[in-house]
């Protein structure tokens, strides 16, 4: 039982994100928002080659992967709706909800902690966004990621079908909101309302940091919100701002599979401080 499970949620999961992903390559392709600045082939086999490493080290570590995990825990009730009799729609919907409030609250952490912002750093090195970058972590931030979201279920007692739901949301979000896509004005402001557009997470990609610690929401854009940390727009536009690491634009190691991978651990500043940017706009309230 257990492997077929495994199975059908692998090919569940599968199909949907690469449905997604070719939907998303395709309607950035035809409606483009910004002029790309390094060479899409190149971007594109390293950005790829990262996402495939990724899924063979996180299937050789965590073979059962989340899903597995969730049917152990429903198996030997462990976690909060294994120990209580709650309908099963309300257990989906509240888990999936308090799970992309914990993968909001890992992002910001990512950001604020030194070490964990080495690794994120890979992610955001990238100098163009386009749908490949939603998949763009580095192995190790990948592993720590999996282990917090193990925890999250164990304590939840997330049904299987949450945690497949939630897995193929995200993914699939991060796909959407990382695309180069162009969306008329009116309909980014009201798919804002609910979820995290791509003109909304493209601020978070802005070289600068008053900026980039915004946004920080995968899927719903309700955290943000909540949580003050909500940038309507970026100061420059969408057309002018800078996207990347300020301290490796100019970096051509950042580009291919080997730089990204060695990126955390090579001799560069990890500080996401920004003087001239935090005197600026320290005071500036958030939109």
């Amino acid at each position: 039982m257990l492997t077929y499970i495994e199975s059908q949620e692998l090919t569940f999961r599968l199909f949907a994100f690469f449905s997604i992903f070719a939907v998303m390559g395709l309607a950035e392709w035809l409606f483009p928002k910004r002029l790309l600045t390094v060479s899409k082939a190149k971007r594109w086999l390293n950005n790829i080659s990262l996402m495939i490493l990724n899924t063979v080290v996180l299937r050789a570590i965590f073979p059962l992967a989340a899903a597995g995990f969730a049917l152990w825990c429903t198996n030997n009730s462990i976690g909060l709706f294994n120990l209580i009799n709650a309908p099963l729609w309300l257990s989906v919907l509240v888990c999936v909800i308090t799970l992309d409030g914990i993968i909001w609250l890992q992002h910001r952490l990512f950001h604020q902690i030194p070490l964990l912002w080495r690794l994120h750093a890979v992610h955001h090195a990238d100098k163009d966004l386009d749908v490949t970058s939603g998949a763009r972590f580095h192995p190790l931030e990948i592993l720590l990621s999996m282990i917090i979201k193990i925890a999250a279920i164990a304590l939840l007692g997330a049904p299987v079908v949450a945690v497949i739901l939630f897995e193929v949301i995200l993914s699939g979000m991060a796909l959407f909101n990382h695309s180069n896509v162009s969306i008329p004005p009116a309909i980014d402001r009201w798919l804002r309302v609910l979820v995290v557009t791509p003109d909304m997470h493209r601020v978070h990609h802005s070289i600068h940091r008053y900026e980039s610690d915004s946004n920080f929401g995968f899927n719903l854009a309700i955290w943000d919100k909540l949580f003050h940390t909500y940038r309507a727009q970026p100061d420059e536009g969408h057309y002018g701002m800078t996207i990347g690491i300020k301290a490796k634009r100019e970096d051509k190691h950042v580009v291919w599979l080997t730089g990204l991978l060695a990126l955390p651990f090579r001799l560069f500043s990890p500080s996401r401080s920004d003087n001239s940017d935090q005197n600026e706009k320290s005071k500036k309230r958030l939109s």
